[in-house]
């Protein structure tokens, strides 16, 4: 998946798969609490490239991999 494909549903999932909260997720990726609060309610539309990037990187450095096989999808990678 392209990282600008991100939806607020996958930032939801991949956080609950990582047990972690929103600020947890903004302290990750170097942004605001707010911001990853306004993504997840509102959308992520109005958010920049940069910022999905990062958001991206983030939940995939965490251990997620995001796929499609029909729709989107979010899981772990396997610990090896």
């Amino acid at each position: 998946m392209a990282f600008r494909d991100l939806t607020p549903q996958h930032m939801k999932a991949a956080r609950a798969l990582l047990d972690w909260n929103q600020t947890e997720l903004a302290e990750a990726c170097g942004l605001g609490p707010t911001t990853i609060k306004r993504y997840e309610a509102n959308g992520l539309s109005k958010a920049s490239i940069e910022n999905i990037e990062l958001i991206s990187n983030a939940l995939e450095t965490a251990g997620i991999e995001f796929f499609n096989s029909g729709e989107p999808g979010v899981r772990l990678r396997k610990k090896k």
